[in-house]
Protein backbone atom coordinates (compact mmCIF):
# COMPACT_ATOMS: atom_id res chain seq x y z
CA UNK A 1 0.00 0.00 0.00
CA UNK A 2 1.27 3.17 -1.09
CA UNK A 3 0.77 6.08 1.96
CA UNK A 4 1.77 10.00 1.84
CA UNK A 5 -0.15 10.96 4.89
CA UNK A 6 1.35 10.88 7.92
CA UNK A 7 0.08 7.34 10.46
CA UNK A 8 -1.17 7.58 13.55
CA UNK A 9 -1.70 4.10 14.89
CA UNK A 10 -4.48 3.57 17.96
CA UNK A 11 -4.31 0.92 20.16
CA UNK A 12 -7.48 -0.30 21.29
CA UNK A 13 -9.85 1.42 18.81
CA UNK A 14 -12.75 -0.88 19.26
CA UNK A 15 -14.50 -0.30 22.71
CA UNK A 16 -15.54 -3.00 25.65
CA UNK A 17 -18.79 -1.12 25.36
CA UNK A 18 -19.63 -0.77 21.66
CA UNK A 19 -23.54 -2.20 20.86
CA UNK A 20 -21.52 -6.46 21.07
CA UNK A 21 -18.64 -5.57 23.26
CA UNK A 22 -17.82 -7.50 26.04
CA UNK A 23 -18.58 -5.08 29.16
CA UNK A 24 -22.06 -5.00 27.02
CA UNK A 25 -23.13 -8.07 27.01
CA UNK A 26 -21.86 -8.40 30.97
CA UNK A 27 -24.01 -5.67 31.37
CA UNK A 28 -26.92 -5.64 29.70
CA UNK A 29 -26.92 -10.01 28.68
CA UNK A 30 -26.53 -9.20 24.85
CA UNK A 31 -26.24 -6.55 21.91
CA UNK A 32 -27.67 -2.99 21.92
CA UNK A 33 -29.40 -1.24 19.18
CA UNK A 34 -26.64 1.92 18.06
CA UNK A 35 -29.06 3.31 15.12
CA UNK A 36 -29.72 6.15 16.85
CA UNK A 37 -26.48 6.92 18.61
CA UNK A 38 -24.10 9.70 16.88
CA UNK A 39 -21.33 8.00 14.97
CA UNK A 40 -18.74 9.47 17.23
CA UNK A 41 -19.73 7.52 20.25
CA UNK A 42 -20.50 4.34 18.49
CA UNK A 43 -17.27 2.81 19.88
CA UNK A 44 -16.32 4.96 22.82
CA UNK A 45 -12.97 6.22 22.88
CA UNK A 46 -10.58 4.47 20.63
CA UNK A 47 -13.33 5.14 17.85
CA UNK A 48 -13.78 8.99 18.20
CA UNK A 49 -9.85 9.61 18.28
CA UNK A 50 -9.77 7.48 15.20
CA UNK A 51 -12.13 9.08 13.52
CA UNK A 52 -10.91 12.58 14.25
CA UNK A 53 -7.37 11.76 13.45
CA UNK A 54 -8.97 10.70 9.75
CA UNK A 55 -10.59 13.75 9.25
CA UNK A 56 -7.13 15.73 9.90
CA UNK A 57 -5.45 13.96 7.24
CA UNK A 58 -4.06 10.87 8.83
CA UNK A 59 -3.89 7.53 7.69
CA UNK A 60 -5.32 5.58 10.65
CA UNK A 61 -4.20 2.15 12.05
CA UNK A 62 -7.01 0.37 14.41
CA UNK A 63 -5.43 -2.63 15.82
CA UNK A 64 -7.99 -4.66 17.87
CA UNK A 65 -7.33 -8.47 18.79
CA UNK A 66 -10.19 -9.58 16.24
CA UNK A 67 -10.30 -7.55 12.67
CA UNK A 68 -14.30 -8.04 12.54
CA UNK A 69 -14.94 -6.14 15.62
CA UNK A 70 -12.89 -3.01 13.94
CA UNK A 71 -15.57 -3.83 10.14
CA UNK A 72 -18.13 -1.20 11.53
CA UNK A 73 -15.73 1.58 12.78
CA UNK A 74 -13.64 1.03 9.45
CA UNK A 75 -16.39 1.59 7.00
CA UNK A 76 -17.13 5.07 8.88
CA UNK A 77 -14.19 6.57 8.52
CA UNK A 78 -14.62 5.44 4.80
CA UNK A 79 -17.75 7.31 4.93
CA UNK A 80 -16.04 10.19 6.13
CA UNK A 81 -13.88 10.02 3.40
CA UNK A 82 -11.03 8.71 5.86
CA UNK A 83 -8.50 6.58 5.06
CA UNK A 84 -7.56 3.52 7.55
CA UNK A 85 -6.94 -0.30 8.32
CA UNK A 86 -7.44 -2.71 10.50
CA UNK A 87 -4.13 -4.87 12.48
CA UNK A 88 -4.62 -7.80 14.87
CA UNK A 89 -2.73 -7.62 17.71
CA UNK A 90 -2.71 -9.06 21.27
CA UNK A 91 -1.67 -7.04 23.86
CA UNK A 92 -0.96 -10.40 26.31
CA UNK A 93 1.33 -11.60 23.88
CA UNK A 94 4.86 -10.02 22.75
CA UNK A 95 4.97 -12.23 19.25
CA UNK A 96 1.65 -10.55 18.27
CA UNK A 97 2.82 -7.48 18.90
CA UNK A 98 5.39 -7.64 16.73
CA UNK A 99 3.98 -8.75 14.51
CA UNK A 100 1.65 -6.16 14.45
CA UNK A 101 4.29 -3.65 14.11
CA UNK A 102 5.78 -5.57 11.22
CA UNK A 103 2.94 -5.33 8.94
CA UNK A 104 2.46 -1.52 9.85
CA UNK A 105 5.50 -0.77 9.07
CA UNK A 106 5.77 -2.51 5.70
CA UNK A 107 2.04 -1.53 4.20
CA UNK A 108 1.91 2.15 5.82
CA UNK A 109 5.62 3.01 7.27
CA UNK A 110 6.54 4.40 10.66
CA UNK A 111 4.12 5.62 13.05
CA UNK A 112 3.78 9.52 13.59
CA UNK A 113 1.17 9.48 16.47
CA UNK A 114 0.79 6.02 18.63
CA UNK A 115 -2.63 5.80 20.87
CA UNK A 116 -2.10 3.54 23.60
CA UNK A 117 -6.52 3.06 24.45
CA UNK A 118 -6.16 -0.33 25.22
CA UNK A 119 -8.73 -1.72 28.10
CA UNK A 120 -10.02 -4.88 30.09
CA UNK A 121 -12.98 -6.17 31.79
CA UNK A 122 -11.06 -8.49 34.00
CA UNK A 123 -12.39 -8.39 37.36
CA UNK A 124 -15.52 -7.00 37.19
CA UNK A 125 -17.61 -10.20 36.99
CA UNK A 126 -16.17 -11.04 40.43
CA UNK A 127 -19.16 -11.10 43.26
CA UNK A 128 -19.75 -8.36 45.82
CA UNK A 129 -18.34 -11.00 48.38
CA UNK A 130 -15.07 -11.00 46.55
CA UNK A 131 -13.89 -7.63 46.60
CA UNK A 132 -10.90 -7.98 48.30
CA UNK A 133 -7.12 -8.68 46.91
CA UNK A 134 -7.16 -11.76 48.20
CA UNK A 135 -10.18 -13.15 46.00
CA UNK A 136 -8.67 -12.04 43.16
CA UNK A 137 -7.74 -15.06 40.67
CA UNK A 138 -3.88 -14.33 39.58
CA UNK A 139 -4.77 -14.84 36.02
CA UNK A 140 -6.83 -11.02 36.40
CA UNK A 141 -4.29 -9.57 37.51
CA UNK A 142 -2.05 -11.05 35.03
CA UNK A 143 -3.82 -9.66 32.22
CA UNK A 144 -4.59 -6.14 33.85
CA UNK A 145 -0.77 -5.96 34.22
CA UNK A 146 -0.12 -7.01 30.49
CA UNK A 147 -2.69 -4.30 29.57
CA UNK A 148 -1.39 -1.29 31.67
CA UNK A 149 2.54 -2.07 31.67
CA UNK A 150 3.84 -4.25 29.79
CA UNK A 151 1.62 -3.85 26.96
CA UNK A 152 2.93 -0.09 26.60
CA UNK A 153 6.34 -0.96 27.39
CA UNK A 154 6.63 -3.18 24.45
CA UNK A 155 4.60 -0.86 21.74
CA UNK A 156 6.81 1.97 23.21
CA UNK A 157 10.23 -0.01 22.10
CA UNK A 158 8.23 -0.51 18.98
CA UNK A 159 7.70 3.54 18.09
CA UNK A 160 9.77 5.26 19.78
CA UNK A 161 12.87 4.46 18.27
CA UNK A 162 12.14 6.05 14.59
CA UNK A 163 10.05 8.66 16.28
CA UNK A 164 13.74 9.68 18.15
CA UNK A 165 15.67 9.30 14.96
CA UNK A 166 13.18 11.53 13.11
CA UNK A 167 12.84 14.07 15.84
CA UNK A 168 9.11 14.02 16.15
CA UNK A 169 6.22 12.31 17.26
CA UNK A 170 3.58 11.65 19.66
CA UNK A 171 3.05 8.68 22.26
CA UNK A 172 -0.40 9.62 24.33
CA UNK A 173 -1.63 7.20 26.84
CA UNK A 174 -5.18 7.20 27.42
CA UNK A 175 -5.61 6.13 31.09
CA UNK A 176 -7.97 6.70 34.75
CA UNK A 177 -8.33 8.17 37.79
CA UNK A 178 -7.18 4.86 39.07
CA UNK A 179 -3.73 5.76 38.23
CA UNK A 180 -3.33 8.85 40.74
CA UNK A 181 -3.29 6.40 43.62
CA UNK A 182 -4.03 3.39 44.98
CA UNK A 183 -7.66 2.40 45.62
CA UNK A 184 -9.72 -0.51 46.60
CA UNK A 185 -11.44 -2.40 43.62
CA UNK A 186 -15.51 -2.22 44.36
CA UNK A 187 -17.97 -4.62 43.03
CA UNK A 188 -18.31 -4.13 38.98
CA UNK A 189 -14.81 -2.87 38.67
CA UNK A 190 -12.20 -3.90 36.80
CA UNK A 191 -8.49 -4.82 38.29
CA UNK A 192 -6.78 -1.37 38.05
CA UNK A 193 -4.65 -1.33 40.09
CA UNK A 194 -1.52 -1.82 37.70
CA UNK A 195 -2.90 1.63 35.81
CA UNK A 196 -0.58 3.33 38.29
CA UNK A 197 2.60 1.81 36.37
CA UNK A 198 0.75 2.85 33.27
CA UNK A 199 1.21 6.69 34.39
CA UNK A 200 4.68 6.05 35.84
CA UNK A 201 6.02 4.98 32.12
CA UNK A 202 4.51 7.70 30.93
CA UNK A 203 6.82 9.91 33.20
CA UNK A 204 9.09 7.95 32.31
CA UNK A 205 9.22 8.20 28.64
CA UNK A 206 8.76 11.82 28.86
CA UNK A 207 12.15 12.17 30.87
CA UNK A 208 14.26 10.32 28.62
CA UNK A 209 12.25 11.08 24.79
CA UNK A 210 11.13 14.92 25.55
CA UNK A 211 14.06 15.93 24.78
CA UNK A 212 14.28 13.95 21.57
CA UNK A 213 11.33 15.42 19.72
CA UNK A 214 8.93 13.16 20.98
CA UNK A 215 5.66 14.40 22.83
CA UNK A 216 4.54 11.60 25.71
CA UNK A 217 1.71 12.64 27.43
CA UNK A 218 -0.78 10.62 29.93
CA UNK A 219 -4.70 11.60 29.65
CA UNK A 220 -6.43 10.44 32.29
CA UNK A 221 -10.21 10.17 31.65
CA UNK A 222 -12.04 10.79 35.19
CA UNK A 223 -15.34 9.58 34.27
CA UNK A 224 -17.92 7.46 32.58
CA UNK A 225 -17.38 7.40 28.90
CA UNK A 226 -20.48 7.62 26.36
CA UNK A 227 -20.84 4.61 24.39
CA UNK A 228 -23.68 2.36 23.55
CA UNK A 229 -23.57 0.47 26.53
CA UNK A 230 -22.68 3.16 29.13
CA UNK A 231 -25.51 4.75 27.94
CA UNK A 232 -28.09 2.03 28.69
CA UNK A 233 -26.46 1.95 31.94
CA UNK A 234 -29.29 2.95 35.32
CA UNK A 235 -26.35 5.57 36.44
CA UNK A 236 -26.06 7.09 32.68
CA UNK A 237 -29.77 7.54 32.14
CA UNK A 238 -30.34 8.81 35.97
CA UNK A 239 -27.50 10.89 35.66
CA UNK A 240 -27.11 12.62 31.75
CA UNK A 241 -24.84 15.26 33.02
CA UNK A 242 -22.20 12.77 34.59
CA UNK A 243 -21.26 11.60 30.64
CA UNK A 244 -18.21 12.40 28.93
CA UNK A 245 -18.48 13.14 25.27
CA UNK A 246 -16.09 10.90 23.15
CA UNK A 247 -16.10 13.10 20.45
CA UNK A 248 -14.69 16.14 22.96
CA UNK A 249 -11.91 13.75 24.44
CA UNK A 250 -10.41 12.64 21.30
CA UNK A 251 -10.56 16.64 20.40
CA UNK A 252 -8.14 16.82 23.48
CA UNK A 253 -5.88 13.96 22.36
CA UNK A 254 -5.65 15.97 18.94
CA UNK A 255 -4.81 19.03 20.98
CA UNK A 256 -1.99 17.45 22.48
CA UNK A 257 -0.78 16.33 19.26
CA UNK A 258 -0.69 19.68 17.66
CA UNK A 259 0.81 21.32 20.43
CA UNK A 260 3.94 23.81 19.90
CA UNK A 261 7.04 22.43 21.40
CA UNK A 262 7.95 25.04 23.26
CA UNK A 263 4.64 24.47 25.67
CA UNK A 264 4.04 20.40 25.58
CA UNK A 265 1.31 19.43 28.37
CA UNK A 266 2.42 15.92 29.91
CA UNK A 267 -0.47 14.82 31.93
CA UNK A 268 -3.71 16.04 31.24
CA UNK A 269 -7.20 14.90 33.76
CA UNK A 270 -10.53 15.44 31.83
CA UNK A 271 -13.43 15.36 34.36
CA UNK A 272 -17.54 16.23 33.56
CA UNK A 273 -18.80 19.58 35.09
CA UNK A 274 -20.80 18.54 38.13
CA UNK A 275 -18.08 16.21 39.90
CA UNK A 276 -15.23 17.54 41.75
CA UNK A 277 -11.91 15.81 40.15
CA UNK A 278 -10.78 12.50 41.28
CA UNK A 279 -7.39 12.97 42.94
Amino acid sequence: MTNKKPVAVIVGATSKWQTDGRNTHLAHGGDIDDQDLPIGIRWGIGGAIAQKFAREGFFVILTTRNASNAEALSQAIESQDGQCQTVEMDLVSEDSIKAAFTEIRQSVGDPDVLVYNAGYLEGRDLPPDQELLEYVPNEIFETAQHIASKGPFLIAKEVLPAMRAKGEGSFLISNNAASLRGRKRKTGQSLYYPRVMMRTLAQVLTEEYSQHGIHVANIIIDGLIDSPGTRALPMAQKRPDIIMNPVKIAEAFYYLHSQDKSCWSHELQLTPYPVNPSH
